[in-house]
């Protein structure tokens, strides 16, 4: 199953996985209790991360870049991937919406 984004909604489907990383990110900040790395989205923007399996939503603020795999729309932190459900898993299929400030 590809990653789809829709150009009208700004939204993106695909795979999220979870990461813990030591030290800072690409914004210069850490890896918080609910941040997330995206590709495309300017840092600090806050979306909404919700698990299509289990309906599980959360919202994450963008302080990284990636996902680096193929496949793969999001990055969350790993207590982000709890509250979703999926951290045993290591990836879940989600949506990914911006939210408006």
């Amino acid at each position: 199953m590809g990653v789809t984004a829709s150009a009208e909604s700004r939204e993106w489907i695909g795979k999220a996985s979870y990461y813990a990383l030591k030290g800072r990110t690409a914004s210069g900040a850490h890896v918080g209790a609910y941040t997330g790395a995206h590709r495309s989205l300017p840092f600090g923007s806050r979306v909404r991360v919700t698990n299509l399996r289990n309906n599980r939503s959360v919202v994450v603020i963008i302080n990284d870049r990636g996902p680096f795999t193929g496949g793969r729309v999001i990055d969350v932190s790993a207590q982000a991937a709890d509250t979703l459900g999926f951290r045993s898993a290591g990836v879940a299929r989600v949506k990914v919406e911006p939210i408006a400030d």
